[in-house]
């Protein structure tokens, strides 16, 4: 591949494989913290949930650096970097995501404030029952956004 953003793609496929890793983790832990009732699956459940997020986050961070010149900070960065993935950049690029795949990550994205500011103790079965549910359509959801973003990046070259 020629393109200049032969990396960038390089790097998004990469992680992609990373996060079907951690959606099998989800959905194995999940099976077992149901079946045994188990809180250290569910704390596992937890922190892949948090994981899957964090590795969608860095191709956008990746993304906000390479393409947009434009990664937020302050505060709220995280959730001004979701919506700048949803959002056109005039004569630079599409949207990465589409807006049902921004609303399911978001829930992704709340989560792992959760993960980051909450006892083990403290997390909601129900919550991460719910999370670990949806997640195969979320992640099948981000993986076409990007794979056809993908696609724009290498006609750029």
């Amino acid at each position: 591949m020629t393109t200049p953003y032969a990396a960038l793609i390089g790097r998004m496929k990469q992680e992609q494989g990373d996060l079907e890793r951690l959606v099998s983790r989800v959905e194995s832990l999940m099976t077992k913290a149901k079946t045994t009732g188990d809180d250290g699956y569910l704390d596992g459940v937890a922190l892949n949930l948090h994981g899957f997020y964090t590795g969608v986050e860095r191709i956008f961070e990746d993304i906000a650096r390479r393409l947009d010149g434009d990664l937020p900070s302050g505060p709220d960065w995280h959730k001004r970097l979701l919506m700048q993935m949803s959002a056109e950049i005039p004569d630079i690029r599409p949207p990465v995501i589409r807006p049902a795949t921004k609303e399911c990550l978001e829930n992704y994205r709340a989560f792992r404030h959760v993960v980051r500011n909450v006892y083990t103790f403290n997390f909601q079965f129900s919550r991460i029952a719910e999370l670990a549910d949806g997640i195969r359509d979320c992640h099948e959801r981000v993986v076409a956004d990007l794979g056809e973003f993908g696609r724009f990046l290498a006609a750029l070259g």
